[in-house]
């Protein structure tokens, strides 16, 4: 078995909404560029795949044959269709557009098929984690949702239970959505709090339907939680429900967009911290799913000084040569990002160890990050036999 899967093609540099839109391709080319001068490429296990378009069953399997129909009417004739979020500011009609995102969730698809099938340990798609999309309409930056179609091939292939972990900044509403009255599938979402954020859902009583209660988690965060209280936060939530749900399979969505220079949310979340958390989920698939591991992209609009690093560290995670923060970054790299952006580039992954109170410390109610991470474990942990000040 290999170690991990990366699916990657120039071709998915074809997502893309036109100039000026906030997700540029350039981040992706950023981020595989450091990968490559990072040495990733040549780590021992790594096998990097190339898919083509999904096919409209496996886009059937999360979204309605009207909507596909109309995603390629619109690509085909450049005319909006405003009642299915085409042609909207988040979200513009451009050409291919149906080829570049039904390229994004074959590849989210495959990698779940080689982790599920045994042809890898971990899967990543960087380009992935397009987790707004709905089964009829496209919405923020997502024409359709490929960490949902991966979630619903592996139930289609067998697996009893699915974890799927959300830490971008914006509330994983699409893939909840999906999900919500299946009780194999536990969603969990760390999240800026939705009053103050898009796409205003991810509440803390938001829990599941019928008959699966307890299996949707949010976790809404106020503006500016840093780094530090960021991982409070996943510590205080996320292993304790993932280990009562016992999942067979990890998905995680790993958008950036928390960090304190994204310029569209209001977290405060720094590269490092962001690196750790990816460790943290890569731990929990080797203790609870035997390393059944996919790991996707999603948001971050820092184009050059925090995607590329959080998701080169995420690919590093992923073939076993994990990044430590404080790295410094290759020198060609850097000389690339600046001659590309006329910007500064960071010098290394971030400014070292990042340091946390776990929740075992003690709950403060002076806090507004512990009021909002009670507020959560009050709404769901209940369900699973925990006790939302202790356990």
């Amino acid at each position: 078995m290999r170690v991990a899967r990366l699916l990657w093609s120039p071709e998915l540099l074809r997502y893309d909404f036109g100039p000026g839109h906030p997700m540029a391709p350039v981040r992706l080319d950023l981020t595989m560029r450091l990968v490559h001068d990072l040495g990733l490429l040549d780590a021992p296990g790594l096998e990097v795949s190339d898919v083509g378009p999904a096919s409209d069953d496996v886009l059937h399997t999360v979204h309605d044959a009207d909507y596909v129909e109309a995603v390629r009417r619109a690509a085909a004739t450049g005319t909006p269709d405003l009642l299915r979020g085409l042609g909207t500011e988040d979200d513009p009609v451009f050409p291919g557009m149906h080829e570049a995102a039904a390229r994004i969730v074959a590849a989210s698809v495959d990698a779940a098929e080689a982790v599920w099938c045994g042809d890898a340990l971990h899967g990543v798609n960087v380009a992935g984690g397009m987790h707004h999309a709905r089964r009829d309409a496209a919405s923020g930056f997502c024409i359709y949702n490929d960490a949902s179609a991966a979630v619903q091939r592996l139930l289609d292939l067998g697996a009893e239970r699915v974890a799927y972990v959300d830490l971008d900044a914006h509330h994983g509403d699409g893939v909840e959505a999906a999900f919500w009255d299946d009780e194999r599938v536990l969603t969990v979402s760390v999240h800026q709090d939705g009053h103050t954020l898009f796409p205003g859902t991810g509440n803390p009583a938001d829990a599941g339907g019928d008959g699966a209660h307890g299996t949707a988690v949010n976790v809404a965060l106020p503006p500016r939680t840093d780094g530090a209280r960021w991982l409070r936060a996943i510590d205080a939530v996320v292993p304790a429900v993932l280990r009562e749900h016992k999942p067979q399979v990890i998905v995680s969505q790993h958008g950036c967009d928390a960090h304190g220079n994204d310029p569209l949310t209001d977290l405060d979340v720094d590269v490092e911290a962001q690196v750790l958390a990816a460790r943290w989920l890569h731990e929990l698939a080797h203790e609870l799913c035997d390393g059944r591991w996919v790991a996707l992209g999603g948001g971050g609009y820092a184009v050059v000084d925090v995607v590329p690093l959080v998701w080169s560290a995420l690919v590093a995670e992923a073939v076993h040569r994990p990044i430590e923060p404080g790295t410094p970054l290759p020198e060609q790299w850097r000389r690339d990002v600046e001659e590309r952006s006329g910007l500064p580039a960071a010098r290394a992954l971030g400014d070292g160890p990042v340091d946390f109170k776990p929740w075992t410390a003690g709950y403060d109610p002076a806090d507004a990050v512990d009021r909002a991470v009670l507020a959560t474990r009050r709404s769901v942990f209940p369900h699973w036999g925990l006790d939302p000040l202790l356990d």
